[in-house]
């Protein structure tokens, strides 16, 4: 439940995070610098848990298989993200790709063979309707999007996250040791996405103080903190219904430090 609650609490900050850290970075530095930071974090997690010695017993396969999924995650989803982030206002970016459980329902039903009873569907079809008055600010009949482009990359990160973790589903090796493998992974193909597109730059002081903290607790420490609580916990069930806490505490926290005005149509949506 601790580990549960510090996770809920960094991901309730995160969205500001990334509002704020966005004055002083671009996008792509911004995914390669948080990616570097979570990498060595986590390399250290894995050093002192003593993990590293159960990379001999990996296969070849299994590094492609990271390669891949470093692509994905940090990569194609945080430049997603965060470009999502700079084209919407933090409260919309935030709830909209806090949808993702949605999507990954609905793939668990596509790719894994899960069954989705009625229940479930109408629970899913009333989720969409909040998306839809979040992402029209309440405007359902005319459908006037904020900026639709914003819009759709973030419902398109839903899609990366949850492809993401589909194909975790099956994969049996060390948790930990994977998240950090595709850190590796992913910072070497945003170094690359880097060097084509002249992204290299001195970055700003305050930027790179953003992505370290981008780097802890949205990605490296968080996930370590929700690792733990679902080995420890015997109800798996109660911590994923816990972390919808989250779009909540993180509308408090844009209200507070980026006095954005909540809009009536995110408080319904969310709801």
């Amino acid at each position: 439940l601790a580990y549960a609650l510090l996770t809920i609490f960094f991901w309730s900050t995160v969205a500001t995070a990334f509002k704020l850290t966005l004055n002083y970075l671009d996008f792509l530095p911004l995914v390669f610098y948080a990616s570097l930071v979570s990498m060595l974090v986590l390399a250290v997690v894995c050093m002192l848990t003593g993990r590293f010695a159960q990379l001999g017993q990996w296969k070849r396969g299994d590094y492609l298989r990271s390669l891949f999924l470093g692509a994905l995650n940090p990569a194609l989803y945080y430049m997603v993200l965060f470009r999502a982030y700079e084209l919407l206002p933090a409260q919309e970016a935030q709830v909209l790709n806090f949808t993702w459980p949605i999507v990954l329902t609905l793939f668990g039903v596509l790719f894994l063979g899960q069954r989705l009873s009625l229940a479930g569907a109408a629970a899913i079809s009333v989720s969409f309707i909040g998306v839809i008055i979040i992402a029209t600010r309440g405007d359902l009949l005319a459908l006037q999007f904020s900026n639709l482009q914003g819009v759709l990359l973030a419902l398109f990160s839903t899609l990366i996250w949850a492809g993401y973790w589909v194909i975790n589903q099956r994969d049996q090796r060390d948790a930990l040791l994977r998240l950090w493998l595709n850190f590796v992974s992913g910072v070497g193909w945003m170094a690359i996405l880097m060097t084509f597109t002249g992204g290299w730059a001195i970055p700003p002081l305050n930027g790179l103080l953003g992505a370290t903290y981008i780097g802890l607790f949205e990605m490296s420490l968080a996930y370590f903190c929700w690792f733990q609580a679902l080995r420890l916990s015997p109800n798996v069930s109660l911590l994923n219904n816990m972390i919808f806490l989250t779009p909540f505490g993180s509308l408090l926290v844009i209200a507070w430090v980026l006095n954005e005005p909540i809009y009536g149509s995110t408080l319904l949506g969310l709801g």
